[in-house]
């Protein structure tokens, strides 16, 4: 028996090495690849999501000549629309008023909020069960959390007027975001207290968006892991 010969065949050559590393290296790059795709697709499906209730708004007001939410309960009823909710006493103020507070919360029945959500699925304008209040009438976007609107009187991070959030958002998920909304981020990788969409973050999720301009912060996800409320201008 030539033992010689045999020891030459019991390993891998240099060259079959580089190769398995190299297709080891085009795996872990698909996978990699693949991943980054899905993410971008899911960032872009939430800003679809917060559009599709932007143009339902829009929709409303072209077609009834009043804000969504700003109508008694029996306006709504005198068409027809299954559930109970209205404006309070200031219905057809032309006034949307849904505090930040409320934000994620939805309201009582008596309460802008709640009406805001009763009169875009009533109208079917938007998917969902008109007769639903508190937080089961907020819709959820693409990565799981709470869509919902809000307008402030006193504003909304720095800003007055309308405006769809987002919560529940990665570090990632929110730069992707005010980027495809705002366009390219500075250098600073700081976008989110300035331009038409405004963001914060903390441990509390859903986080309530605030009157007061957000404090500045580059998005980082390595030091910034906690979620992400995104609020941009209808």
């Amino acid at each position: 028996m030539n033992y010689r010969n045999r020891s030459r065949q019991a390993g891998f050559t240099l060259v079959e090495i580089a190769i398995v590393l190299v297709i080891i290296g085009l795996l872990l790059g698909g996978v990699l690849k693949g991943q980054e795709l899905i993410e971008n697709s899911k960032t872009k499906s939430i800003v679809n999501d917060m559009k599709a209730v932007q143009a339902a708004y829009n929709g409303y007001i072209d077609r009834y000549k009043s804000l969504p939410g700003d109508e008694a309960a029996a306006t709504m009823n005198a068409r027809g629309w299954t559930g109970t909710a209205g404006a309070p006493a200031t219905a057809g103020n032309g006034v949307l008023n849904i505090t930040a507070a409320e934000t994620f919360t939805g309201g009582i029945a008596a309460t802008e909020a709640a009406a805001f959500w009763r009169a875009l699925r009533g109208s079917g304008l938007l998917a969902g069960d008109p007769t639903a209040v508190a937080v089961a009438a907020l819709p959820r976007h693409a990565a799981g959390g709470l869509l919902s609107v809000t307008a402030d009187p006193a504003g909304i991070y720095g800003q007055a007027g309308t405006f769809v959030c987002a919560t529940g958002l990665s570090t990632k998920q929110a730069a992707s975001i005010d980027a495809l909304v705002d366009g390219a981020l500075p250098a600073t990788n700081i976008g989110n207290n300035a331009g038409g969409l405004r963001g914060a973050t903390n441990a509390t999720n859903p986080l309530a968006p605030t009157t007061a301009v957000a404090a500045g912060l580059a998005y980082n996800e390595t030091t910034t892991t906690t979620p992400w409320t995104v609020c941009m201008k209808i």
